[in-house]
């Protein structure tokens, strides 16, 4: 054990005030976890060390990183995590608690590394083996707060031990010690300003540790500690300095192998008990199997304690290493929450996909939508409109109670509010599920389509009435608002039509608006793309949720385009990039993505077309398979993989981890639920009640709706025309000229709108249809409105038709 100064050689202030400007680290991670005991904390590891650790909440890192120096004699120093020679092992197959052990020639460091379940301490075992002379350190850069500024860090005695202390507005840290005999372990130590007086420069400067500072701050700080070659560390957290060094001196006071079972103990637990309600997965490769173990702790580690249900983006802050921000990834973004609860769903894990749902439902506006995100406790952040983020919530409902497994949650009023929303908005949406263009586009179309059919099954009459016929007209109407043919790429690539990415609003009365620029907001010019030429994936949710065909002739023509313009077979397996012209990623040379860059290509974007070709009747395995090769080594499944040369300098290499978030949660989730769908032969979450209606279908839809949002140029011949308004309102109506007039009195549907319908289904083709209104307080609408009477649609080239089909029953 190193010899312990006298408290008098300690320096009282660290020089170098207030340090660099603060950074989070890589986005690069090995492995995220946490504990399923009432403790409050998640780790990160990544390049061998640990990283952002998150406390008390999982939306809020406290520290950037803890790692290791290795030093010796005549000025030999190793930073561990810029060796780059280390392994990984899961000290078991299904929980979070990590073996790593590092190698260099001169030495071998192995770290075990597990949350205590009971405490918000995370441990770690160190040894050090190798030539004797050598000594270990250990090196701490507190962000209490989720900040590197305005930190103080400070060395102090605390119950008869030598701490390492860091304090920032209402948190405390403390990174305590224990030798095999569980006494204080530290000898020297010391606090610095990061990039002046941290730890790190001595080494660099004196090739060995020769500061002794008692105390630095406020700043960006760091703390360091000599240790013997084999110890326990402890790093807690609370709501003083003092209150973390009680709970880290704690977990030191039993052997390492106490937290260690426990630990284990309770997720295999967990584990055992999501088996009992989740399809057999003995007929799959080791690899994928194990994947899906991975993946399962990955989503069950991103759920929060203080908000059950409640789940962030990704346990990482991408391109972290540029600032201090810690980005819109440690909010809650309603689409990748219910995503993530589906697979937790798929897994067996109801239980965690109830309170996801009592989560969303305490979450929803008064008016029926979601947040576009917001922080843990339901604050928005962002202020956007995604519909389909208002449908999914309607989708996860579905999902539990298909399996019977609601568990007692009353989810009718949240059911109508929400699809009272959608229909009154839609079918065009603020944001697509990109977050970028509005309009109309196939993902969310598909989306919102399915949550209709699927809450209608859980509502009365009338309200599932309307539902049903607004679903049956958007869905008779997807490529009348969504394909283009004849085009210059139709011709280049032969093929009879294709889906845009996205239409404009007023494609629902202008076919020819489709053509129209569509802008691109992450790109420098921002100059857009024509939008018969703007190409992206979303036309596979059509096939995903039963609304078409996976032979239909504009599917397959889509598909040709997409494979095209937008995939990239990488060594593990090919990747899909998000749409033509996407700049979200790095740049050109590997530099971090700044608001503006190169799109770099998606694995989530690989399991939907695992889904597609499933639903094709072709094995998803090579799909599963490119997924699982893609990951960091301790199967973190990245947002990007790099798509171009290999750029070592930067650690990028083709089908490898970018400096996107990993793990990317959503992306875990369509591994596992492409995994399942495998395992039950067709795309799991696909609602049975949307099946059952349309079977891949266009159906012939027995109302057309206009809206003053949505305001139809045409209808089909033999349909009834609805007028949808937000208030009740008599329609005044007549033919070609206003003639035959008739006043129609309104219907209320329940979900918010009225609608009036007129008896149009025996006007002939070409007829024109006049109309205005009048509302409660007796005053006409001021102007008024046609809708020409058109030929009934024959079966496109894009799908074959059937009649709408009744109601399906709950």
């Amino acid at each position: 054990m190193p010899t312990v100064p006298p408290e008098d050689a300690q320096l009282d202030y660290a020089p170098g005030a207030p340090g660099i400007s603060p950074s989070w680290t890589s986005s690069a991670k090995d492995i995220v976890g946490t504990s399923l005991g009432p403790a409050r904390l998640w780790f990160t590891l990544g390049f061998g060390i640990v990283n952002e650790v998150y406390y008390p909440r999982v939306d809020t890192p406290q520290i950037r990183d803890l790692g290791f120096i290795v030093a010796g004699p005549g000025g030999f120093w190793s930073e561990v995590k810029r060796n780059q020679n280390y392994s990984l092992r899961r000290m078991a197959p299904g929980a979070p608690a990590v073996e790593i052990t590092h190698r260099h020639e001169r030495y071998t460091l192995q770290l075990r590394i597990t949350p205590d379940p009971r405490r918000d301490v995370l441990v770690i075992a160190c040894q050090l083996d190798g030539d004797g002379e050598l000594g270990l350190y250990v090196l701490l850069a507190p962000h209490l707060g989720a900040t590197g500024y305005d930190n103080i860090a400070t060395v102090e005695r605390y119950s008869g031990r030598r701490v390492l202390l860091a304090e920032q507005g209402p948190f405390g840290m403390a990174l305590a010690a224990a030798d095999q005999h569980q006494a204080d372990a530290f000898g020297r130590a010391s606090a610095g300003y990061v990039g002046t007086s941290d730890g790190w420069q001595d080494f660099a400067q004196h090739g060995a540790m020769t500061w002794q500072y008692r105390s630095a701050g406020p700043g960006n700080v760091a703390l360091m500690g000599e240790l013997p070659r084999r110890a326990v560390l402890a790093l807690g957290f609370g709501s003083s300095a003092e209150a973390a060094a009680t709970l880290a001196i704690s977990s030191l006071i039993q052997p390492f192998g106490n937290v260690l079972q426990q630990q284990i103990a309770d997720w295999e637990g967990w584990l055992a008990r999501c088996a009992e309600r989740s399809p057999a997965m003995l007929d799959l490769p080791d690899a994928i199997r194990d994947q899906a173990v991975v993946s399962s702790i990955v989503l069950r580690s991103h759920l929060d304690k203080t908000y059950p249900g409640a789940m962030v983006a990704s346990l990482s802050v991408p391109w972290g290493y540029t600032g201090n921000q810690r980005g819109g990834y440690h909010l809650v973004w309603p689409r990748d929450l219910v995503q993530c609860a589906g697979a937790l769903l798929a897994f067996g894990a109801e239980q965690e996909a109830r309170d996801t749902l009592r989560y969303l439902i305490a979450t929803q506006t008064e008016d029926g939508h979601w947040n576009q995100n917001q922080w843990l406790g339901g604050t928005p952040y962002w202020q956007g409109i995604q519909l389909d983020e208002t449908a999914m919530p309607v989708l996860l409902a579905q999902e539990l109670e298909e399996r019977d497994a609601l568990g007692g949650i009353a989810v009718e009023d949240m059911v109508r509010r929400a699809l009272g929303y959608i229909a009154r908005m839609g079918p065009s949406t603020a944001q697509d599920r990109w977050e970028e263009n509005e309009g109309i586009n196939a993902y969310t179309l598909a989306t919102t389509i399915t949550a209709l059919v699927a809450g209608a099954a859980l509502l009365p009459s009338p309200e599932a009435d309307w539902a049903l016929a607004l679903a049956d007209f958007w869905n008779a109407h997807v490529e009348a608002w969504l394909t283009v043919s004849g085009t210059e790429l139709a011709k280049e690539y032969d093929v009879p039509g294709y889906y845009v990415r996205v239409a404009p609003p007023s494609v629902v009365a202008d076919a020819a608006a489709s053509h129209a620029a569509v802008p691109i907001r992450n790109r420098r010019d921002n100059t857009g793309v024509p939008g018969d030429e703007q190409i992206g994936t979303e036309f596979l949710q059509l096939v995903r949720a039963g609304l078409r065909r996976a032979d239909d002739p504009l599917i397959l023509g889509s598909l040709k385009l997409a494979d095209a313009l937008l995939k990239t077979d990488t060594p593990n397996g090919p990747v899909w990039h998000r749409y033509r012209g996407d700049g979200y990623g790095e740049q050109e040379d590997g530099s971090a993505y700044d608001g503006a860059g190169i799109g770099r290509g998606w694995p989530l974007l690989t399991g939907e077309r695992g889904e597609y070709e499933l639903s094709a009747g072709n094995d998803p395995l090579p799909y599963l398979e490119a997924m699982a090769a893609m990951t960091s080594p301790g199967g973190m499944i990245p947002e990007q993989v790099w798509d171009t040369d290999p750029i070592p300098s930067r650690f990028l290499f083709p089908g490898r981890p970018t400096g996107s978030a990993m793990p990317l949660a959503w992306a875990h989730a369509e591994f596992v639920k492409l995994l399942v769908s495998r395992q039950i032969g067709h795309p799991f979450g696909r609602p049975r009640a949307a099946w059952q209606r349309y079977h891949g279908q266009r159906p012939v839809a027995e109302y057309a709706f206009w809206w003053p949002h949505a305001a139809i140029g045409s209808m089909p011949v033999g349909a009834r025309l609805v007028v949808a308004l937000p208030e009740a309102c008599t329609v005044r109506w007549g033919v070609n000229g206003w003639q035959s007039v008739t006043d129609t009195p309104p219907v209320d549907t329940g979900l918010g709108f009225c609608a009036t319908v007129l008896d149009t289904t025996g006007l002939p083709a070409g007829t024109a249809i006049d109309f205005t209104w009048r509302g409660q307080d007796g005053e006409w609408a001021g102007r008024n409105w046609r809708v020409e009477v058109t030929a009934a649609p024959q079966p496109a080239a894009s799908s074959t038709t059937l009649q709408a089909a009744p109601r399906a029953a709950k």
